[in-house]
């Protein structure tokens, strides 16, 4: 696992990879944290089954929760109920506006509820929709050692982590390649491994193909399946990710529906696909 807090995080990726990280020509990264840095900590782990290990990496019990101020204040999550398997990749779908990049959020620790709960195991990793806001880096390999600049790490670690992550998201012959070079798919990619060279138990993800096209879309989401599927069943990385696109459910182990700031149905995604069928959805 990884050690304690310290140097800053430019200053280790450049470590390692400094060649990389000073001939780019490009402008320096912004110092500030991205958002797929922020981890939550770590809560305390979700029911067990009778061998002692954990059947879900998140239970959402009654989960309610407004934003915004007097007049404009309004009820986001309410009531929201949700349990997604550990080491699966559980989809989150639903019209905009109904609540699902909120709950992403509650689910990091990222926002307080004002009712409910939330039993998830940690820490989370956050990838958003677009890589460019994400992928500040020279190069591929000091991008994913971004994170790992928190922590005091012996170089041949982070390079270790580094080479792991890449490989869980087939980009390892792209590691001393410039950033900019990439296909918006491959960043999107690069953006995953950064989140996954911190060791996280959970990933949460935002839209991540609205800005791709689409043989990315689906190189993205290949990606993010075969992590889920890289360890143990039940006790691998959980991913959950949001999408209003149907067509993405064929990657999932399973689904949820959000409408109006609740869940009002989870399955498998043939079981959701019949349910929305049937509620004169065109898929």
């Amino acid at each position: 696992m990884l050690a304690s807090v310290g140097s800053a995080a430019a200053g280790a990726a450049a470590r390692w990879d400094p060649a990389a990280c000073s001939t780019s020509g490009r402008a320096p990264p912004p110092q500030a944290p991205r958002p797929r840095r922020r981890a939550a900590p770590p809560p305390r782990a979700s029911r067990a089954d009778d061998s002692g290990h954990p059947v879900f990496s998140i239970s959402v019990n009654g989960a309610r929760l407004s934003l915004g101020r007097g007049a404009s204040r309004r009820e986001v999550l309410r009531g929201v109920d949700l349990q997604v398997q550990r080491g699966s990749l559980h989809m989150l779908l639903g019209p905009n506006g109904c609540g699902k990049s909120t709950l992403l959020r509650v689910l990091g620790g990222l926002l307080p509820l004002d009712g409910g709960g939330v039993d998830a195991d940690g820490p989370s990793g956050f990838v958003f929709q677009n890589p460019d806001h994400q992928v500040v880096m020279p190069t591929v390999a000091a991008d994913v050692a971004f994170g790992l600049g928190r922590y005091r790490l012996p170089e041949a670690q982070v390079a270790s982590a580094v080479e792991r992550a890449l490989a869980l998201v087939n980009m390892s012959e792209f590691m001393h390649r410039a950033t900019h070079t990439l296909s918006g798919g491959q960043r999107q990619r690069v953006a995953i491994a950064g989140a996954l060279a911190e060791e996280p138990r959970v990933l949460l993800l935002d839209e991540l193909t609205t800005f791709l096209d689409v043989e990315d879309q689906f190189g993205v989401l290949r990606a993010v399946r075969d992590v889920t599927r890289s360890g143990a069943r039940g006790r691998g990385v959980t991913a959950v990710w949001v999408t209003h696109r149907f067509e993405e459910l064929e990657y999932a182990d399973a689904a949820s529906y959000m409408e109006g700031g609740r869940i009002v149905f989870t399955g498998s995604p043939e079981q959701l696909r019949q349910r929305l069928k049937a509620m004169g959805a065109t898929l």
